[in-house]
């Protein structure tokens, strides 16, 4: 049941990087804490010390803190490996709600076109869904520049 009926437009965004989709799809999921931003993008911050990626449907985004507490950021809903992860996004130690992220990692001459694109914001609200739209908008940039950095 969504919260509203307005639909919120989706955060898309696009890398590419010169590896083959199997490569950049392994350094997105199993390879994740190596690249992700930690400190600034996730719920322990500078006590954040792990993420790690379960990799099948069902599995999911764990981030550790230093005092070994974990917490769940999403769950794999689609693991098409090396074409498509698909995650029910709830990056909060008491999720209301899920929001869709889905990334999709396309051969292209010299590399892999990775596509992301962050959905179903209305599932939030009202009140708090435009902006955690605008704050995804904003915050994959960082993200994914930090992944494509890594692909070099």
């Amino acid at each position: 049941m969504k919260l509203t009926v307005h639909p919120i437009q989706p955060v898309r965004k696009r890398r590419t990087v010169a590896l083959p989709p199997e490569q950049a799809f392994d350094l997105f999921t199993s390879k994740l804490a190596s690249w992700w931003p930690l400190a600034t993008h996730s719920i322990a911050e500078v006590d954040a010390v792990d993420v790690r990626f379960e990799p099948r449907v069902g599995g999911r985004v764990i981030e550790v803190a230093r005092d070994g507490s974990e917490c769940n950021w999403a769950d794999v809903l689609a693991w098409d490996p090396p074409h498509r992860v698909a995650l029910a996004w709830h990056p909060n130690p008491e999720p209301t709600a899920a929001t869709i992220v889905d990334v999709r990692f396309t051969a292209v001459d010299g590399g892999t076109q990775v596509d992301l694109e962050h959905r179903a914001f209305e599932e939030l609200g009202v009140a708090d869904g435009p902006a955690a739209r605008a704050g995804y908008d904003e915050g994959w940039d960082p993200v994914l520049d930090d992944f494509a950095g890594a692909a070099r």
